[in-house]
């Protein structure tokens, strides 16, 4: 990462925009920015951690006062950073939250902060993100590093120089992880260690699959035990209990397996006897269920003959009887032919007489000639059905001349109410005008007293928000002086350990001397006057207890501070934006104000209200206007609608009296010649269709008493006697032929059953005894085969188990060893035993790279201290479960001692911190793919070494030229100031901001 200009404007004790050239120094490689005492050489870091962070080092905690003090209400406030990572050269632009004057009054508004990343492409600055939070984002993928990170790799502020040689292990890993890309690492260690957890359920799992295979076949051993095996059982691997051992419980399976082939055998041997003994109880009971058989049916046959003999006198009768009703058939048709015309002429006379009695009914005569009134009533019909539809059309006219005339009256009174509604608007257009013009008077105030209500809203929240404030100000102020005591109650404590401490140094010396033995403080081997032991002594557990009181006292003072001072602002903030009013004043203004607001909105809403009502006045006086006009055409064109209406009726009206005569309507008289003329042609259709069946009947007769004298039956009684319907006929056919095939059938069956009886002895043989046997070897047969059955398939199984649970010891054998292998190495990489160091892969990297960063830094902490420091690192284990492998330690050469980096002095932590810091730029900048840091800052520390050192750490700077590195010192060491001529120099103008002018070494003059 290399930083190539920055500009900061209102920013810190910059007024006017200053501007930092940072490229002019790369020929140089090490410039310095100085000034006086709180001219702002700090605030030109403090701007580039502000542009890259949104955060400053000097600020980490209590009031953050960036914006600078000499700036305008109206000036404004930003910092401008350009610098490359990689290939890649980037812009961020920035400016914190400030207050600066309203656009509207005499007031103050907040200027919200704002952020801005911009790249070069192609030599244009391309936008890239223009949000706080998203430029924060984008801008952490970018570095790559944290803001405590770059203040421990890049930018060495005032008080964090020495962080990184000071660090907790932990902490030193975070910073080494993200600037070596070393996270890889861990997630080897994390898929070794998913990888070990499923080798170990693998296992556990097939170990646990072997024992329920062989569960599974002791389960089936213990079932197949048979009543022959039990007494074997009582003394043999049955009935004794399961073994601990995998491999003795599976040979037990395997000789249950051998038992279960003997007994296939056995069972096998004893089926085939069984079958045998049943094939031939099968074979005698058949022959003796033959021989009942033939017995059983002879008897049958001999009762149904004797039956079928007894009912030969009914079935020659029914022969008899089905003879005669065959040839009464033939004269069936004639008799039917009589009866069906006597019938017909009964019903027909019955018609003609009821004709004829309706004819007379309707005022005709017996003897009339109704043909000829048909044809004279049918010409009359056809006359008045036309004078019918004349008579329709007269009503439908008369109703049309109503309707017209009624319409005509309706327009007539549409008309006279539009002039009446029309002379009412002049009247009602005056009133609209006179209220408007009041309304719109009182309308015209409503946006001035919304924005006054708005203005005493924001007022009153703030004053509501200021109170609140208040109360929470006065409770932190009495939270911060408590911890304020306690924060020094503490600090006095450490300091009065301190005290007895060094009061019994001498007593601990002592008692650590042996006689003969030199003296680590004078090399006497004499020590007549030891100092004698303090009654309370004081441990180095002791000053740490004390110490972490002391520093837990501060970070809560810290914290109380931090809260204090927010709550003062935030309270100054409300009490500012609440115009100094009260809130009860600014509640009654608002009560005041609302009604006001409330009257001009009703007013304003009648005032809209008014206008649309003048609108629809006027347009509803338009359409009046045309609206008359058409009721003028209408009226003309309805009254003429009923004069020809009046004419079709008249006319009509002498069409239709004609026709009706004494009839009250034309339809009336046209229905009684229709009724009439009905009347004469059903009495002609009777008398006609009455001499038709006379004349069938005479026929119908004659040819019946000529048929029945043909025949054999006396008379035509006799015939119908006979006759019978014809499914009885095909019943009592169907029944004489069936019963003579029976008859026939069961004479020869009965003959074959007694020749067949003739040779099987004397009587019936007994079925029980051979059905009792015959069952027994059934039974006999079947626990044969379910027995032989049993004992294959307990075989079957057992053999299936052995080949399941050889295959599952197989594979835990595998499986263990796959185990083991995976879990030695997960353990290995993750710190635990066999890795006696407690160190996992990454932190043995990240070691690997902090020895090369610690060789890196001795090169120059040794010229710097003149050969009295080392560092070392150190991968001892740490106390309570600390991370290991990653501390520092270091060597004085005085005493030949490593020494913790804390018991360093001032300018030697300030020393062995900047050594480490180059080290660490060196090493990470010549890793491929890490951070590469072209620049690097370093705030103050030099004014701690004395001009020797001084003069050594300058050299090692120098040094650096060689790397293509640039770095700025700040300071205001005279001596720096000699030795290196490229400068920045900020110095504070007369009227009180700081300026900043630059001077570059090869134009120094």
């Amino acid at each position: 990462m290399k930083l190539h200009r920055i500009e900061l404007e209102g920013f810190g004790p910059f007024r006017e925009r200053q501007v930092v050239d940072f490229d002019a120094f790369d020929d140089d490689g090490v410039f310095l920015i100085s000034g006086r005492t709180g001219a702002g050489k700090s605030s030109i870091l403090d701007g580039v951690s502000f542009a890259l962070y949104g955060a400053v080092p000097r600020y980490d905690s209590g009031e953050r006062r960036l914006r600078s003090d000499h700036s305008f209400l109206g000036d404004p406030t930003e910092v401008r950073l350009e610098f490359t990572v990689g290939a890649q050269r980037w812009r961020v632009t920035r400016s914190p939250d400030y207050e600066r004057p309203a656009k509207r009054g005499d007031k103050l508004t907040t200027e919200a902060a704002r952020a801005e990343l911009e790249e070069s492409v192609d030599g244009v600055w391309i936008g890239r993100a223009a949000k706080p939070r998203e430029v924060g984002v984008l801008l952490d993928e970018i570095l790559g590093l944290n803001a405590q990170q770059f203040q421990q790799v890049i930018l060495l502020a005032q008080n964090k120089f020495s962080r990184f040689l000071l660090a907790r292990n932990d902490e030193r890993q975070q910073l080494l992880r993200t600037l070596f890309g070393t996270r890889r690492f861990e997630r080897y260690k994390e898929e070794l260690e998913d990888r070990r957890r499923a080798a170990q359920r693998e296992l556990e799992d097939a170990g646990a699959q072997t024992r329920t295979l062989l569960e599974v076949a002791e389960a089936a051993l213990a079932a197949a035990v048979t009543d022959a095996d039990a007494g074997d059982a009582a003394t043999g691997d049955a009935a004794a209990p399961a073994p601990i051992d995998l491999a003795a419980r599976r040979s037990r399976v395997e000789r249950a397996a051998q038992r279960a082939e003997y007994r296939i055998e056995q069972t096998a041997q004893a089926r085939a006897q069984r079958d045998a003994e049943h094939a031939t109880a099968v074979s005698v009971h058949a022959e003796l269920v033959e021989r009942a058989r033939v017995f059983d049916e002879l008897e049958v046959a001999r009762v149904r003959m004797d039956r079928l003999d007894a009912e030969a006198p009914r079935r020659a009768e029914e022969a008899r009887r089905l003879d005669r009703a065959r040839t009464a058939e033939a004269l069936r048709a004639p008799l039917e032919l009589a009866v069906r015309a006597e019938s017909a002429l009964d019903e027909a006379r019955e018609l003609a007489r009821v004709a004829d009695e309706r004819w007379v009914e309707s005022g005709g005569a017996p003897d009339d000639d109704l043909a000829a009134l048909d044809d004279e009533l049918t010409g009359d019909i056809a006359r008045w059905t036309d004078a019918a539809e004349r008579e329709r059309e007269l009503i439908d006219a008369a109703a049309e001349r109503e309707r017209r005339e009624a319409a005509a009256a309706d327009l007539t009174a549409q008309l006279a109410a539009l002039i009446e509604q029309h002379a009412l608007v002049p009247a009602e257009r005056e009133r609209i005008e006179t209220e408007l013009a009041t309304t719109t008077t009182d309308a015209t105030r409503l946006d001035d007293l919304l924005a006054r209500r708005a203005e005493l809203s924001a007022q009153l929240a703030a004053a509501q928000e200021a109170a609140a404030l208040a109360d929470r100000l006065a409770a932190a102020d009495a939270d911060h002086l408590a911890a304020s005591a306690r924060s020094d109650t503490a600090g006095a404590a450490v300091t009065d350990l301190l005290r007895r401490r060094l009061t019994g140094r001498a007593a601990e010396l002592a008692a650590g001397l042996a006689p003969g033995a030199p003296c680590p403080v004078c090399g006497a081997a004499e020590h007549p006057h030891p100092a004698p032991p303090a009654d309370d002594p004081v441990t180095d557990d002791d000053i740490a207890r004390a110490e972490a009181d002391r520093d837990a006292a501060h970070a809560v003072l810290r914290e109380r501070s931090e809260r204090v001072t927010a709550l003062r602002a935030a309270h100054a903030d409300a009490a500012a934006r609440s115009g100094g009013r009260s809130t009860a004043e600014l509640e009654a203004s608002s009560g005041t104000l609302a009604d006001e607001v409330s009257v001009a909105e009703r007013a304003r809403a009648r005032a809209a209200e008014l206008s649309a009502q003048r609108g629809e006045l006027d347009r509803l006086d338009a359409a009046a206007a045309v609206e008359r006009a058409r009721l003028d055409e209408a009226i003309a064109a309805a009254r003429a609608a009923v004069a020809v209406a009046e004419s079709t009726v008249a006319r009509l009206e002498r069409e239709v009296g004609d026709a009706r005569g004494t009839f009250a309507s034309v339809a009336e008289r046209l229905a009684a010649a229709s009724a009439r003329r009905e009347v004469a042609r059903t009495a002609a259709e009777a008398r006609a269709v009455l001499a038709g069946c006379e004349r069938a009947a005479a026929d119908a007769a004659t040819d019946r008493a000529a048929r029945v004298a043909a025949s054999d039956f006396d008379d035509a009684d006799a015939v119908a006697a006979a006759l019978l319907p014809a499914d009885e006929t095909a019943s009592l056919a169907a029944r004489l032929a069936e019963r003579a095939a029976d008859v026939a059938a069961t004479r020869a069956r009965l003959l074959e059953l007694e020749l067949a009886a003739a040779g099987e002895g004397a009587g019936r043989p007994d079925l029980d005894a051979s059905a009792h046997r015959l069952a027994a070897a059934d039974e006999a047969r079947s626990l044969a085969i379910a027995a032989h059955r049993d004992a294959v398939h307990d075989a079957e199984r057992l053999r299936e188990l052995i080949v399941r649970i050889d295959a599952a010891f197989a594979a835990v054998g595998a499986r263990a060893e796959t185990t083991a292998t995976v879990t030695r190495l997960a353990d290995t990489v993750a710190g635990r035993a066999p890795n006696t160091r407690k160190m996992d892969l990454e932190t043995f990297v990240l070691a690997a790279e902090l020895e090369e960063i610690v060789t890196a830094a001795n090169l120059r902490l040794q010229d710097m201290s003149s050969g009295r420091y080392t560092l070392y690192h150190s991968d001892a284990l740490q106390a309570r479960g600390a991370a290991s492998g990653l501390a520092l330690e270091v060597l004085d050469a005085y005493t030949g001692r490593l020494r913790s980096p804390q018991s360093l002095s001032g300018g030697e932590t300030f020393l062995a911190s900047l050594a480490l810091a180059l080290g660490l730029a060196e090493v990470v900048t010549g890793r491929a793919g890490g951070i590469r840091l072209d620049t690097l800052f370093i705030d103050e520390g030099f004014g701690s070494l004395d001009p020797e050192t001084l003069e050594l750490a300058m050299r090692t700077l120098d040094e650096l030229r060689a790397g293509g590195r640039t770095v700025g010192v700040i300071s205001h060491v005279e001596a720096m100031k000699e030795q290196l001529p490229a400068q920045v120099l900020v110095e504070a103008t007369p009227e009180g901001p700081s300026a900043i002018s630059q001077r570059e070494a090869m134009g120094a003059g």
